[in-house]
Formats: C-alpha cells, sequence, structure tokens
C-alpha cells in the first residue's frame, strides 16, 4: 500500500539573474563518484541551512538565460535513515542480461512504456506533468557547467511512421528502429538543484542527481505521477522498474526490473543491468492506493546510472537510482504545479 507521507513545504524566498552560461560540458552519461553506501550512510545529516542550499536551484531558459532561487522549507520533517543490509556489488550487466527491448508499437505506444522519452543530450527522460520531463541532472549539468546542447535540448517521443511500405517485413531482424520514429519538442526551461551543482565534486551530489523539464507545448501522453520513495522493504517483493533507451541497443526502448540491494535516505543501490542511455530513467513501482481504491504507478526514483566506488582501492560498481524523498518531493511538484497546496501528499 502507498504510505501517506506529510510533506514539507518548498517556496521561493528570491530569485537572482546569473550570467549566461557558457554549454562547455560533455554530456556523460556515468556518473563517478569515491562514495558508496557505507560512506554515504556514515556521512552526517545535513543542517537546516545545508539542505536549504542543496533545494536551491538555477533555471536555465530557452534562450540561454539563467536565474537561481533561494527556497524556504517549512514544516521539515524528521529523516531518519531507512537504511538496511548489507550492499553486494556486481557488474553494470549482471550475469544473464535480463533487460527485454519493448518492440511493436501496440507495447511502445502503451503506458506505462509510453511515459518514457529520449533527450537530445543522449539520456532518458519520463513524462510527469502534461508539460514536464523528469530526468537526471548529469544529463543537463556536469556540475561545473551545463552541457554542450543543453541550451538546445530537445525531448523525443516514440512514434510509428506512417508511411512504410514494407508491411512488417524482416520482423525477426529488429524492425523496430526502421518502424518508430522519434518526433522532437523544444525544451522551455530546465530546472536543476544547487545541491548537484555545488556538490557534484564531493559526496552529496549523487544524492541531488534530478532535474525538470518543461516542454514548450504540451505533450497530449498519459504520464506518470511522482511519489515519495518507501524504505525498499515496503516495495512489492524488493523491486524496482524502469524503462530507458540504453545505448547498446540504438531505438529500443529497454525494460527491466530488479531487486533493490541496499538503501540510504536519499540513494537506492540495485542489480537492475544498465547501459550509458538509460540514465535519467524514472524508477517506478505499481502499489494500492487506499484512498482511490485503486492500484498506481507512481515514479519514486530517478536512476543515475553506473557508479564506481573506491573501495579501499579496489574498484567496486554499482547501479545508482536517486530517492524522491519528501523534501525532494515537495520541490519538483511545485516545479510542476507552481504551488504548494497541491504538493501536500506524497
Amino acid at each position: 500500500t502507498w504510505p501517506s507521507y506529510r510533506v514539507p513545504v518548498i517556496l521561493p524566498q528570491s530569485t537572482l539573474n546569473l550570467h549566461k552560461p557558457q554549454f562547455d560540458a560533455e554530456a556523460r552519461l556515468e556518473v563517478v563518484s569515491p562514495c558508496g553506501p557505507a560512506c554515504h550512510k556514515s556521512s552526517p545529516l545535513p543542517t537546516y541551512e545545508e539542505v536549504k542550499n542543496y533545494l536551491s536551484y538555477e533555471t536555465l531558459y530557452a534562450n540561454g538565460s539563467l536565474t537561481e532561487t533561494e527556497v524556504g522549507i517549512y514544516i521539515l520533517s524528521n529523516s531518519g535513515d531507512g537504511s538496511q543490509g548489507k550492499s553486494r556489488t556486481k557488474r553494470q550487466i549482471y550475469g544473464y542480461d535480463s533487460r527485454f527491448s519493448i518492440f511493436g508499437k501496440d507495447f511502445l505506444l502503451n503506458y506505462p512504456f509510453s511515459t518514457s522519452v529520449k533527450l537530445s543530450t543522449g539520456c532518458t527522460g519520463t513524462l510527469v506533468a502534461e508539460k514536464h520531463v523528469l530526468t537526471a541532472a548529469h544529463c543537463i549539468h556536469d556540475g561545473k557547467s551545463y552541457v554542450k546542447g543543453a541550451q538546445k535540448l530537445r525531448v523525443g517521443f516514440l512514434k510509428p511512421k506512417l508511411k512504410d511500405g514494407s508491411k512488417g517485413a524482416n520482423i525477426t531482424n529488429s524492425a523496430m528502429p526502421e518502424k518508430m520514429k522519434f518526433q522532437w519538442i523544444r525544451v522551455k526551461r530546465t530546472h536543476v538543484p544547487k545541491g548537484w551543482i555545488k556538490g557534484n565534486a564531493n559526496d552529496i551530489g549523487m544524492d541531488y542527481d534530478y532535474a525538470l523539464l518543461e516542454l514548450k507545448k504540451p505533450h497530449k501522453r498519459k504520464f506518470m505521477k511522482i511519489g515519495v520513495s518507501p524504505p525498499a522493504r515496503h516495495l512489492p517483493g524488493g523491486r524496482i522498474h524502469f524503462s530507458g533507451y540504453d545505448n547498446d541497443r540504438p531505438g529500443n526502448l529497454v525494460y527491466r526490473f530488479c531487486d533493490v540491494k541496499d538503501e540510504t535516505y536519499d540513494l537506492l543501490y540495485q542489480q537492475c543491468d544498465a547501459q550509458p542511455g538509460a540514465s535519467g530513467s524514472g524508477v517506478y513501482v505499481r502499489m494500492w492506493k487506499r484512498q482511490n481504491h485503486k492500484w498506481e504507478r507512481k515514479i519514486i526514483g530517478i536512476f543515475s546510472g553506473h557508479q564506481w566506488v573506491d573501495m579501499n582501492g579496489t574498484p567496486q560498481d554499482f547501479n545508482v537510482a536517486v530517492r524522491i524523498t519528501p523534501l525532494k518531493y515537495a520541490q519538483i511538484c511545485y516545479w510542476i504545479k507552481g504551488n504548494y497546496l497541491d504538493c501536500r501528499e506524497g
């Protein structure tokens, strides 16, 4: 059952104009951090002022202008660390490759697969409102600078090709790239939390690897709501699901599910098979919504990607997703809705 959370209120306090960015960073599809689960668990909880700082955000507009917004946080909830269990570390493709390529427009254009979109910088995003896409911050900004292409960022929607004379010939040989094409919509503005921009060089950056894109026009597809991430032990079967455009299968939407192996307050560590390109995918679960008497899928995290960790001189790797905590829920929801009254329940 989806738990009810008391969500804090995050409101803009002041907005400053910044210099136009350079757009000179290379888009990286993988994130490297020296801090693994044990390191994240042992780091001290941030102070109220630090959290306010991390949740302040930059907004990049299509004309290249940039603003920074300071925020205030009200009715701050206590953040207990729901982490349990011991981490197991394996490679990015863990033994047998358990990813499924989703073929055929009947699947690709159906919910929930239809909520996955491709970013022009090479990542994946997920539709979370009529005009909004949730993705990873590192797809837009490398922690120091905006990536090349961030100013002219576009979002690609997989659509069937209408004029197709092949009549389904050669179905077995991955007919999907010929059958489907991307239709692109320009991004109007992009929000990136300062926790990513300020913290990318140190341990806290991973916790804020998320960004919200606002499209220039509505996409007219069904979208998936965001929700506060429950502790891993409350997830159905302890599992998460996500679909993305892994770059080893060009043109394919790839779906996977797997068990959560470990967690910190801000991150989920799992062994979902994934390749670069899938980062930015919305991590979702389906649970019973008691108030509405129905099953509901919600995005509870953002797949950040593959993370190499130096554990006492031995490199080990994890696949990491950023959890949507009550604070992040309040922030992302405010970015989408523009008011806090619609963001009181996660």
